[in-house]
């Protein structure tokens, strides 16, 4: 027989929820750390000519898993004797520590069941803390080695990166929700998140803002590739004369593929126009290289533009923030005017350039943000100043994509809002246009009709009036437009006067040449028709709704009665005469016939 544990107090199961996240977030930072250890040791153990004992390399391992985090580096040991700062991010290693942070933090805080769950903010600080421990033991540990780490970059901006990751991983865990702010917010900023409106104005401006970045980023790796492509000689000339043995080539392989994503940011600011420095006296942009450029031997370098005057395959290259400006345009007027939408949903014309120039704001913020991480220095003197000037490609791609996605929203919106025919659509609001455009009068078997029963159906009322002669609905944002000539009518049934809606004539309205289905719902609803003018309980409407429901069950209901089984409630029975049997309860007299 076993006996139940008693219950912890909150405050200990609080506890133990914060140790729990400082344990994922050491263990997520001794993960990744860990992982490029390995990477680093194996290269080492295959070199034949090591410089240093493995306590070397895991140094070296420590100080280039802290740049990953942003942390700036410095080699004592040059040829002038004076220290060489390292300041260029190999982007892709940064993914797999901020992945490992964002996930730590995102599983301290989803809730589980039979674990206890802190509190947000409990889960991004525990974690947050974790890990910061973890960096500065690393930092500690790579003091003496042949890189080292810069103290204050470990506050700015590893420590940011870390926190970063860290919320958006609760963030993640709470559902990514758009709201409500913390309420030392200001008042008005509280009140215009609350709002649904504002709500989904932001959406589309930060989705249309990523969709303009990852564009502009892409159009800059593919201009890397065209110019490896060009240049494919001289980068393989300078990826043989860096090593001779195949370990230091497949160090300087893996160390080109981790260096990609700043090429591609690196062509990104190439198309703006800024260009990127080559050294502190070079800049090369599309109008061509101006100075001398000190550019060291590697195979993604031999991509840059050369001494010679610019082509008009240079000038190509701003092809490519045109292009994100019109995705970004095309990101918002997929929202501020969509397909199946009347014109009366759309987005106004301010509306529309407001969000399109809040979502440039955002692709020039993050532009900025991508080309101040993609470069840094890579020596002294000249090669100080190396990679995009964030300064310069964060307004040049504001400018582009205001520019050019301003009007080119304005007319994609214009465009998304007019129907074939060259028509536009109509406000839902506006009046039906009475007249019709064939001369022809409507025939009365279309104005009457019934259900195969032999039951008459009633007349179709004026909200029905226009359907065409075709047998096609009079669409309210096509008034103009008629169908095919067609032996095939539209007639109301009974069973489509009680549900509110015409059915074609004989058989499934498939079967029908000049079916159309509707695209959208009628604009007189039901319950605008006057259905208090007919009589609800007379005995057409009555075998009218019977058939409906007969047609229904598929023939699982019986055939209507023919005799009315009692009068209703709100009929007077008339007094019955002195010296007349009264008539039985289903209508009869008390004669038998």
């Amino acid at each position: 027989m076993t006996e139940r544990s008693p219950m912890l107090p909150p405050e200990r199961t609080r506890t133990l929820a914060l140790a729990s996240a400082f344990l994922r977030g050491v263990a997520a930072a001794g993960l990744g750390l860990g992982s490029l250890a390995v990477l680093v040791t194996v290269v080492w153990i295959s070199s034949p000519y090591p410089d240093s004992g493995p306590g070397g390399a895991l140094r070296a391992a420590a100080a280039v898993w802290l740049l990953a985090h942003g942390a700036e580096l410095v080699r004592p040991d040059t040829l002038s004797g004076v220290p060489a700062p390292v300041g260029v991010v190999p982007l892709l290693l940064v993914a797999g520590p901020v992945w490992l942070a964002h996930r730590a933090a995102r599983d301290a805080a989803e809730p589980e069941e039979g674990r206890p769950r802190p509190s947000q903010a409990g889960a991004f600080c525990a974690v947050t803390a974790g890990y910061l421990l973890v960096a500065a033991g690393a930092a500690a540990y790579a003091r003496d080695g042949s890189l080292r780490v810069v103290p204050d970059t470990l506050a700015f901006p590893v420590a940011l990166v870390v926190a970063g990751a860290a919320a958006a991983g609760v963030w993640t865990a709470a559902g990514r929700p758009f709201g409500p702010l913390p309420s030392w917010s200001p008042l008005v900023f509280q009140e215009a998140v609350a709002r649904t409106l504002f709500r989904d104005r932001a959406e589309a401006a930060c989705r249309a803002a990523a969709v303009g970045a990852a564009v502009l980023v892409g159009g800059g790796a593919l201009l890397v590739a065209v110019a490896l492509g060009r240049n494919a000689a001289a980068a393989q000339d300078s990826f043989l004369a860096l090593s001779g043995d195949w370990s230091g080539r497949l160090a300087v392989l893996l160390l080109a593929v981790s260096l990609v994503p700043n090429a591609a940011l690196w062509g990104a600011a190439y198309g703006l126009g800024p260009g990127f420095a080559l050294g502190t006296g070079a800049t090369a942009t599309p109008l061509g290289l101006t100075g001398t450029p000190a550019v060291p031997s590697f195979p993604l370098l031999a991509a840059a533009p050369g001494q010679s005057p610019a082509t008009p395959l240079n000038w190509a290259a701003l092809a490519v923030p045109a292009v994100a400006a019109l995705a970004l345009a095309w990101c918002v007027v997929r929202r501020a005017a969509p397909a199946d939408a009347p014109r009366a949903q759309a987005w106004s014309p301010r509306e529309t350039v407001l969000v399109t120039g809040l979502a440039a704001l955002g692709c020039g913020a993050g532009t900025a943000l991508l080309m101040a991480v993609a470069g840094g220095p890579l020596g002294s003197g000249a090669l100080a100043a190396f990679g995009p000037v964030w300064w310069l490609a964060g307004p040049a791609a504001l400018a582009w994509t205001a520019g050019i996605g301003v009007p080119a929203v304005l007319l994609l919106r214009l465009w998304r809002l007019r129907e074939r025919g060259w028509a536009w659509r109509r406000e839902v609001g506006a009046p039906e246009e009475a007249a019709h455009t064939g001369g022809a009068e409507d025939d009365e078997d279309v104005r009457k009709g019934g259900d195969g029963n032999g039951v008459d159906a009633d007349p179709v009322p004026e909200e029905a009036e226009g359907l065409e002669e075709t047998g096609k609905p009079r669409r309210w944002w096509a008034p103009w437009r008629t169908g095919a000539s067609g032996d095939s009518t539209v007639q109301e049934s009974p069973a489509g006067a009680a549900g509110g809606g015409p059915a074609p004539a004989g058989g499934p309205p498939e079967d029908d040449p000049g079916f159309e289905p509707y695209d959208f719902l009628p604009t007189d609803p039901w319950h605008e028709k006057d259905w208090h003018e007919r009589d609800w309980h007379g005995k057409e409407t009555r075998e009218a709704r019977w058939a409906s429901l007969k047609q229904g069950s598929g023939g699982l209901m019986a055939d209507f009665p023919a005799r009315v089984p009692a009068a209703p409630r709100f009929e007077e029975t008339p007094a019955t005469p002195v010296g007349e049997k009264p008539a039985d309860a289903d209508g009869r007299d008390g004669a038998t016939p």
